[in-house]
């Protein structure tokens, strides 16, 4: 389906500022659609004034909709629908006496000129579904009123109104709770819902009568509402704004949007919606998400107890070989360690890896032999990735990172490169991280002293070795590559995994 963008684009001579005012109008039209229990339509005028596009339509959800298909997209050209053309040429709101008939479905169809400024810039057709038609409630009374004020600002301009409202998605809908209110605040009629909602923050009584900022005032503890310009603004109907209120044990969004048909300020409509269970949820996944930062806080704290234990353990050990593997087993443990550090200040169970990346590489520089004579350096990066994607990619490109520092760089091949010049980086490793199709491969190349001769990854009996290949092939469901660097020196590692 062809968005509103398109179709202006393709079909008229409108410009961006005509539609902003077009999206504005759209953001709220699903409340006249409720309202006035009608299908809505947005037509626009073609450039070359042969007819009308429909853009955009919206169903009713209180109602049966009148229009089977979607429109838009369709094209009618001038003199089919003689209404839209009365619309648009005498810019007044035109009415029909006799419903049309569609799909056996008798259909009173009234249209809309949209004013902005001096000019219509297009025209709404509303379509209501008469089957069923009854003598209207008192409720049902209200709606059309009120949606009738609605579509009069909107032919006189006044429509969509100025004001700060939110997009925020919790905003109340018609049959969350409806209240009008006249010029001075008092409320003239209240929904079912719209009393239930007063009722649960705690008055006695009908609402009908009262003056709404001040009931609210006596309800709703200080503390539980907004400032006094807004409070008045909002529950006076005097400003286009949401705004929340309530008690310790009830949370209400109320919105307010002015009425002003013919230009003077009447009244209000006024919406309301209990968001109680809405933000008890909210709260119980905030300290969900609290907790489980602090178990991840408290992981890394262990995991840092459990490294400081293997490195006293290794200070005591005079075996080479013995002192190496605690060595090792501490670096494994600290890699882990960092990645739950990150998650603990994190808002999601994601993290973004590049950071975590970056510390393995200074980590594992800092404890090495010949780290401060080798330079790891990262290109690309890896995005966001899973707690248990991170954790296994941490404890490879520990490994790898290892490998190639102390393996790949000894003592006499670092003093050959540069000479006496013995405070300069003397190695490098670049980690290169490439996204693409589904696939996230890293390229872990040094230009150290290679492979040894006849090293082959399937036989090969390193500890560190069978850690990635177990990590990348069980744990991350990848393969692994290791080789020779292009050029004769150094070593790459290629890992290529599959990415979400």
């Amino acid at each position: 389906m062809p968005s509103l963008g398109d179709l202006v684009r393709a079909h008229t001579d409108l410009d961006e500022s005509d539609v902003e005012w077009l999206m504005l109008l759209m953001a709220d039209w699903q409340i006249i659609a409720d309202l006035a229990f009608a299908d809505l339509v947005l037509w626009l005028r073609d450039a070359e004034e042969l007819g009308f596009w429909a853009v955009a339509q919206m169903r009713p959800t209180t109602g049966p909709t009148a229009l089977l298909d979607d429109v838009v997209g369709t094209f009618v050209p001038a003199g089919r629908r003689r209404m839209l053309d009365m619309a648009w040429e005498h810019e007044r709101l035109v009415r029909e006496g006799d419903p049309e008939w569609r799909d056996d479905v008798p259909v009173r169809v009234e249209t809309i000129p949209v004013r902005r400024g001096e000019r219509v810039i297009a025209v709404i057709a509303r379509n209501t579904n008469l089957l069923g038609v009854r003598t209207p409630s008192r409720l049902e009374l209200a709606y059309l009123q009120t949606a009738a004020d609605l579509t009069q600002m909107i032919a006189h301009g006044f429509f969509p109104p100025e004001g700060q409202r939110s997009d925020d998605t919790d905003t109340p809908r018609v049959g969350d709770g409806l209240l009008r209110v006249d010029a001075a605040g008092r409320v003239t009629y209240a929904s079912p819902n719209a009393q239930s909602v007063y009722r649960r923050l705690g008055l006695n009584g009908d609402l009908s009568g009262l003056t709404l900022t001040d009931i609210t005032r006596e309800l709703v503890p200080p503390r539980r509402r907004p400032d006094e310009e807004t409070l008045s603004a909002v529950l006076g109907g005097r400003g286009n704004r949401d705004t929340e209120i309530g008690t310790d044990e009830v949370s209400v969004i109320v919105r307010a949007v002015p009425l002003r048909p013919t230009g003077e300020h009447i009244g209000a409509l006024v919406l309301l919606r209990d968001v109680t269970d809405l933000r008890r949820r909210e709260r119980e996944l905030v300290t969900k998400d609290a907790t489980i930062r602090e178990i991840h806080h408290r992981v890394k704290n262990n995991l840092q107890t459990v490294a400081a234990l293997l490195r006293l353990q290794a200070r005591r050990i005079e075996a080479p070989a013995a002192k190496a593997a605690l060595d090792e087993a501490v670096r494994r443990v600290g890699s882990i360690a960092i990645v739950h550090e990150t998650l603990s200040h994190a808002v999601e169970e994601h993290v973004s890896f590049d950071e975590i990346a970056d510390r393995l590489g200074r980590m594992v520089t800092d404890v090495s032999v010949a780290g401060d004579r080798v330079l790891v350096v990262r290109r690309g990066s890896f995005g966001d990735l899973t707690s248990e994607a991170a954790t296994a990619w941490a404890m490879v490109l520990t490994e790898v990172l290892q490998n190639a520092v102390e393996h790949g760089y000894v003592e006499d091949d670092l003093g050959e490169t540069l000479g006496s010049e013995r405070d300069l980086p003397r190695g490098r490793v670049v980690v290169t991280v490439a996204r693409s199709l589904g696939r996230l491969q890293v390229t872990v190349e040094d230009d150290g002293a290679g492979l040894p001769a006849g090293f082959d990854l399937e036989s090969s009996t390193s500890l560190g070795l069978s850690i990635v290949r177990t990590l990348v092939e069980s744990e991350l469901g990848g393969q692994i590559d290791v080789a020779p660097a292009p050029g004769g020196r150094g070593t790459r590692v290629v890992l290529d995994v599959p990415y979400e």
